[in-house]
């Protein structure tokens, strides 16, 4: 039987695949209460754990698997776990910091049980996981004090073991890939991926997919109209810093929506060696914070991404819906992928 990494590449070397949307947006639809974060453990917890969207892969499963679900509907070929605030860094802030392995190790079970039986419903598409690794609360290039500059509220050891207990529940619980997203500062990013390697190593496991390996994702956030990160690197430079392990991608997700994603990530498309991601918001918010952009407004901005060949990876952030990933999805089958110098020099031969 195939394993899922040689599945997975010989998937994208042939179309663009195309990731789910936001998992927050989509559980505010089922308007939550405290109970719904509580598992029975926790029925007397003394912190408040509404909001904790993470914890309810423990507590409301039941939900968690139907958006799954209903992304992999809408076309998803990879859906991501319900883990970007996982690391017990910022699971501290609830007191539970505890539950940072279970709650990986859960959100990827679910997800894996969903993908696996949509793969079995149709074997010509199969789906895959990505184990969501987000950047914690906590960044360890910048000061959170303005009149302490040189202070800074972690270090990229605590960052590192942190993650690699996050990685380990990921790959335990059943993930195809490991995906480093929404990076604001490099150096978090940096920790992540070095953990990775660690838990690769002591597993025996290859780093270079090629080889065997888990594929990892990585993506980036532009902050704004500077075209930088928070941590003030540009996307080449932010490229430049991670090109050091074999990716499978590098992309730009979340802060800002497809229209005002697309310069950079023609940088991307032109420098990476790797393949390239994309999931943006639905637009930009509006002053209540919340995302106005239909999906066919979404989808006709991103054809421009398809027309130029940007794109490998393509999926939906902040205020995205299956609605926006089933018109993506549509969208995408009229396209084909971005190549990488690799898969143009196979051709040659």
């Amino acid at each position: 039987m195939q394993n899922r990494t040689e599945l997975l590449l010989q998937q994208i070397s042939k179309r663009i695949l195309i990731l789910d949307g936001a998992m927050g947006t989509m559980i505010q639809r089922y308007s939550l209460v405290e109970e719904d974060f509580r598992t029975p453990e926790l029925k007397n917890h003394p912190k408040s754990l509404k909001g904790n969207n993470d914890l309810l892969s423990l507590s409301r499963p039941d939900v968690i698997k139907a958006i799954h679900a209903d992304y992999m509907t809408a076309g998803a070929d990879i859906i991501e776990t319900n883990t970007f605030s996982g690391t017990s860094i910022a699971q501290e802030d609830y007191g539970l910091a505890h539950l940072a392995y279970s709650i990986n190790f859960q959100s990827a079970k679910i997800a894996r049980e969903i993908a696996d039986e949509f793969s079995v419903k149709n074997p010509d598409k199969p789906r895959f996981v990505a184990g969501a690794i987000g950047p914690t609360n906590r960044t360890a290039s910048l000061s959170p004090d303005v009149n302490d500059p040189g202070y800074r509220a972690i270090t990229f050891d605590q960052l590192a073991t942190a993650y690699a207990e996050q990685v380990r529940g990921l790959l335990d619980g059943g993930s195809d890939i490991l995906l480093v997203e929404t990076i604001f500062d490099t150096l978090n990013a940096k920790a992540a991926l070095y953990a990775i390697q660690d838990v690769f190593e002591e597993r025996g496991l290859p780093l270079d997919p090629r080889e065997g390996g888990i594929p990892i994702m990585v993506s980036g956030t532009i902050t704004d109209a500077s075209g930088r990160t928070l941590s003030g690197q540009t996307t080449e430079a932010f490229l430049i810093s991670i090109s050091h392990v074999p990716l499978l991608s590098v992309g730009l997700n979340c802060a800002l929506g497809a229209k005002e994603l697309r310069p950079y990530l023609k940088v991307l498309a032109k420098k990476s060696p790797f393949y390239v991601s994309a999931y943006p918001n639905a637009g930009l918010p509006n002053e209540f914070g919340t995302y106005d952009q239909g999906a066919d407004e979404m989808a006709n901005q991103i054809k421009d991404f398809l027309k130029e060949g940007l794109l490998n990876i393509l999926g939906g952030c902040c205020g995205t819906t299956p609605e926006h990933i089933a018109a993506l999805a549509q969208l995408s089958d009229g396209y084909k992928p971005r190549k990488i110098e690799e898969e143009i020099e196979e051709t040659l031969d």
